[in-house]
């Protein structure tokens, strides 16, 4: 926990001072490593070795690290079959003080030289050698904690070496064993500490002025990085290669290592170290997006490009980790800068520029990349890799950047000087790089090396204190820096880190701490005796019409025995069908499935009606409690009710149900934050994205949540996952239309988007142009595909019913069928109604992760994410709010029953897309609800009149039938009621029918839609009492007075409708068990 805290300060951004986060050293646990020890080569032999004088030479081995040579083998005879065993043993002693330091060891290999000694001629006094092959031991193991390891390494062939014409089954290679007597780092170091790689493969598009030709020209790269607790070293990159281009560098590639002067050119690569490049929009840096890749396709193929491919590796002990984090949370950019450095040669006997000094100190070509190093804080991250736009380096910006005060170039020195260090030092800089006297060579050449550093000591320290009293006003422009923004120059490079900074819990902890919270449940045996009850129950009062208690003793005794005759009658009938081998076992129907009552529910949700949208809710629940939605729709309600502990039970409950179900532990989630209960609430939403790394709705809940945290780089991650995985899916459905397009299946579009009334089932429907907001009517294209209605099948209970209620009904109904493509063979596809025919005129949806995620949200009633989520919506319009947006803010308005703002936002969302069916049908809601009905029923119409539906069309149908009744125009109710019959029918829809039918004198059709109603939901008072109303109609005095009594049991609220049933009681004579 303690960790925890540490790394959360880090990243937000709110660290204590300077070395405030570094752990005490654990002096008093482990005992100290010694700061001097040796590290034993063993050359134990060699395989398929090839002489330049035959297949036997006289052979040797040469060892060289870090530039000083560490000793030869015996001369001895290779054998017949190429194996020669040299058993050579040198070492090297590593000094954690330098120079042969744990950075040196990882980034300097061992070189091992195979020398062939030639016969001697006549009158040779000296005898020749010839070196045939260079192999290289990367020494990287010893940094793991390993104390020895054994390798068979190649034997890369120096230019001209006979052993690049050996056989191709041939392995030349040497056997080499490395160990040291204690390991390296110790155990706080290897735990603590970490190995940082960056790799450096070219820049791409620099300028024209760059060529081949004229003076030599020396490339370079510079970057620093904390490598001994927090004190900062530069790593240079140097010797690149300018290409013409004219083709792409191939993919995958070898790593180089940072060394030069290596005699076989095999040698150069990082055994099992590659460039393997990737999908632009899968990179981490800047040019990843869709509109980059045509100018990264042609900088990479055809302009000219630097390219190095080099690999630094570089050692950070605990300290300096702990720096990098502090330093990436505090400046988030890293610099990289890069120039041109002529390269400067002196003539024999002549002093340069340098040696009087008299070097001006200019830095040609001085440009700046910003790397973006947040992400290696992102929790179990290790890599970035991408590519960086190149700027003019102008000391202001880099600052406002980067908070970087001096360049690092000039910390480097004169550019002179770093031609003058020689390319190992230059190219692979090391904190410590002092001189190291060789065995065989003289120590003049390092005692000249220590000059030249001297003398860029002292040139520092000028451009220090000159530096710091610069100010602005007196920076004169980088022209020449200018250049690479004017040819559009980017850096591609990649940092990779052998740890995460910032660990990250693995799926099996999250989900055995998900567990823990929330232990998985049993599955529960379904019980049948209630059903048995509840059964009886009905037959008591449908068949023999008894609702109220028995006047006396005998009258009960006298109803059981004949209730008692009955139940075993069927019992007779239900066993002698169940044992008949030729009888079929007819399941007893279904009147309302689980989908019907959450329709129900959400009916009487938009009804206000909250008390029956819970008896649905909880009847679901009574069906099947081990369904997990059913959990999950319950407790949305109770969010809605602002229930948040009954809610929280919910979505438990659901979880236990199903551990791994992604919408069950993002409400767990969003629960849990409303309730303050921030660490289990970070639990369920880590789990949530380890469960399904592609939800773009994990991620991006995730971000919301650290929002609320107030962690901007894990913020900046979770949005940045999720945009890239949306990325990724807008692309993949280009691509897919597109070949759908490219195979002869091209798109047409409908430009207006409202029906002309349907004259008959045969005939096409055809388009009428709408008007736009100024009454001029829109202008059609030359040619319009017809609109194809639906028809549903024949035996939709719908269609029966329709047919039986209105055989006239489909001659002069006023319907918004859906478009639907014809094929080719002219069959219709419903499925593709939506997804062939885009509209022009109704906006496209929003393509961003937060009104994905708004979508969801408003689905469960968390109202708390959604404003949240509306924010950064916002923010990311950069052409201002869309429709989509104030459709949004409109709903929440609505909700809250703020009027007067929920119209601002329709007024503004209509303004953006005039044809937007969802936006007049908010209209209409907002009509509705306010009481003004005349232009609620123009909304309305105007909604359902659209080629496309609104997304809660089911309701718009209801509020516009109801319109119609108030109004008695109940021809058009009866029409718009069965549309809605159609769609998803209900006992509200059927009680509209039947209400539109009996006010037409329809009395049989009446009944029939009233008995629909009674069967979905036998509990609504207003179907009871029109079926009263009906059975009085056609003299039923018996069904009238059981329906009468039902209706005043269900306390029917509807005045005027008991004052008409009471007028026909009077006039009838019956009705009223009461007369």
């Amino acid at each position: 926990m303690h960790l925890r805290r540490r790394d959360m300060a880090v990243l937000s951004g709110q660290a204590s001072k300077r070395g405030s986060l570094i752990l005490a050293p654990p002096s008093s646990i482990e005992a100290p490593l010694s700061p001097i020890k040796p590290v034993q080569i063993t050359v134990l032999e060699a395989r398929d070795l090839k002489g330049v004088k035959g297949d036997t030479p006289v052979t040797y081995v040469r060892a060289e690290y870090n530039g000083v040579i560490l000793g030869d083998s015996l001369k001895i005879d290779v054998s017949s079959d190429g194996t020669v065993k040299y058993n050579f043993t040198t070492s090297f002693e590593y000094n954690s003080d330098g120079p042969n330091s744990l950075d040196d060891i990882a980034h300097k290999p061992l070189f091992l030289t195979v020398i062939e000694v030639l016969p001697k001629e006549k009158k040779q006094k000296e005898e020749k050698t010839v070196a045939l092959g260079q192999a290289v031991v990367d020494l990287l193991p010893l940094l793991e904690g390993q104390c020895s390891f054994r390798a068979t390494v190649p034997l890369h062939p120096v230019p001209g070496s006979p052993l690049e014409s050996l056989r191709p089954d041939a392995k030349c290679g040497l056997e080499v064993s490395v160990s040291i007597q204690e390991s390296l780092l110790s155990v706080s170091q290897l735990s603590g500490g970490n190995l940082l790689r960056v790799t450096l493969e070219a820049a791409y598009s620099v300028p024209e002025v760059f060529v081949p030709t004229g003076p030599q020209q020396n490339y370079m790269v510079c970057l620093q990085v904390p490598t001994v607790g927090e004190k900062e070293y530069p790593l240079a990159f140097k010797n690149g290669i300018l290409k013409l281009g004219g083709e792409k560098e191939p993919i995958p590639r070898p790593k180089k290592w940072p060394i030069s002067n290596i005699l076989a050119p095999g040698a150069q690569n990082i055994p099992d170290s590659f460039i393997v490049g990737g999908p632009y929009e899968e990179e981490d840096g800047e040019l990843n997006k869709t509109e980059d890749r045509e100018f990264r396709i042609q900088a990479e193929s055809i302009k000219k490009r630097i390219v190095w491919d080099l690999e630094r590796r570089c050692y950070l002990d605990p300290p300096a980790v702990l720096s990098l984090q502090k330093r990436i949370a505090e400046c988030r950019y890293w610099p990289v800068e890069i120039t041109r450095v002529p390269v400067v040669t002196s003539t024999k006997g002549k002093s340069s520029k340098l040696d009087k000094g008299d070097d001006d100190g200019q830095i040609f070509f001085h440009g700046v990349a910003y790397v973006n190093m947040v992400p290696l804080l992102y929790p179990g991250v290790k890599r970035i890799r991408g590519a960086f736009r190149v700027f003019a380096y102008q000391d202001s910006e880099v600052f406002g950047k980067t908070k970087c005060l001096f360049s690092i170039l000039r910390d480097l020195g004169h550019q002179a000087n770093l031609n003058k260090l020689g390319p190992v030092i230059a190219a692979a800089s090391s904190p410590h790089s002092k001189a190291m006297p060789s065995r065989n060579q003289k120590e003049d050449k390092m005692t000249k090396e220590k000059d030249v550093l001297r003398k860029m000591s002292t040139t520092l320290k000028s451009q220090v204190s000159e530096t710091a009293i610069e100010t602005e006003a007196t920076v004169c422009q980088n022209l020449e820096g200018q250049q690479y923004v004017d040819a559009g120059t980017f850096l591609v490079m990649e940092i990779e880190l052998a740890k995460a900074l910032v660990p990250k819990r693995l799926p099996e902890e999250l989900a055995s701490r998900v567990k823990e919270m929330i232990p998985p449940r049993p599955q529960l045996p379904r019980r049948s005796a209630g059903a048995k009850k509840h059964a009886v129950v009905k037959i008591v009062r449908e068949k023999y019409l008894r609702t109220t208690a028995f006047n006396n003793l005998e009258q009960l005794q006298a109803f059981l025995s004949e209730l008692y005759v009955y139940l075993v009658d069927q019992m007779h009938i239900a066993l002698n069908q169940i044992l008949s081998q030729e009888s079929t076992v007819v399941a007893s129907p279904t009147f309302t499935s689980c989908e019907q009552l959450r329709l129900f529910a959400h009916e009487a949700e938009v009804n206000e009606d909250y008390a029956l949208a819970s008896v649905y809710y909880q009847e679901r629940l009574a069906r099947d409690r081990q369904i997990v939605q059913h959990w999950l729709d319950y407790g949305a309600f109770c969010l809605l009710m602002e229930e948040n502990i009954k809610a929280q039970e919910c979505f438990r409950e659901a979880l236990s149900l199903n551990p791994s179900h992604l919408h069950s532990l993002l409400l767990c989630g969003i629960i849990a934050v409303m309730m303050e209960h921030y660490e289990e609430a970070e639990i369920f939403f880590e789990d949530a994205t380890c469960l399904e790394p592609s939800s773009i709705l994990s991620w991006t809940l995730l971000g919301l949540f650290y929002e609320i945290q107030e962690n901007d780089i894990r913020v900046e991650m979770a949005f940045h996952e999720a945009n890239k995985l949306l990325k990724a899916r807008l692309a993949k459905e280009k691509n897919i239309t597109e070949a759908a397009e490219g195979g002869g299946k091209k798109l047409h579009t409908v430009s207006a988007t409202v029906l002309r009334t349907v004259t008959s089932p045969q005939e096409d429907t055809l388009l009428v142009p709408d008007e736009a907001p100024d009454g001029s009517p829109k202008v059609q294209p030359d040619s319009v595909e017809p609109v194809v209605t639906i028809q549903l099948p024949e035996d939709d209970p719908a269609v029966k019913l329709t047919k039986k209620l209105s055989p006239t009904l489909s001659k002069n109904k006023e319907t918004s069928q859906k478009v639907m493509k014809k094929t080719s063979g002219g069959a219709l596809d419903p499925s593709h109604a939506v997804a062939l025919v885009p509209l022009s005129g109704l906006s496209q949806p929003s393509h961003t992760i937060f009104m994905e995620t708004i979508h969801f949200l408003m689905e469960v009633n968390a109202l708390q994410f959604v404003h949240r989520a509306l924010a950064h919506e916002l923010l990311c319009q950069q052409e201002g709010p869309s429709c989509e947006y104030y459709l949004v803010l409109a709903q929440t308005h609505l909700l809250k029953k703020d009027f007067s703002k929920a119209e601002e936002c329709l007024r503004e969302a209509i303004q953006i897309d005039y044809l937007n069916p969802n936006a007049w049908a908010q209209k209409g809601h907002l009509c509705y609800l306010s009481g003004n009905l005349s232009e609620a029923k123009e909304c309305y119409e105007r909604t359902i009149s659209f080629v496309t539906d609104a997304s809660e069309i089911h309701f718009v149908y209801l509020r516009l039938g109801s319109i119609y009744l108030k109004e008695k125009e109940y021809d058009k109710a009866k029409r718009t009621y069965m549309l809605a019959c159609k769609k998803s029918s209900s006992c509200l829809t059927w009680l509209g029918v039947g209400i539109a039918c009996y006010r037409l004198k329809e009395i049989a059709e009446a009944e029939d839609a009233l008995s629909e109603a009674n069967a979905l939901n036998n509990n609504n008072a207003e179907v009871w009492a029109y079926l009263a109303l009906v059975c009085m109609q056609g003299g039923r005095q018996l069904e009238a007075e059981q329906s009468y009594k039902y209706a005043m049991k269900l306390e029917l609220k509807n005045e005027e409708l008991l004052q008409e049933i009471h007028e026909v009681q009077r006039m009838v004579g019956f009705g009223n068990p009461s007369f």
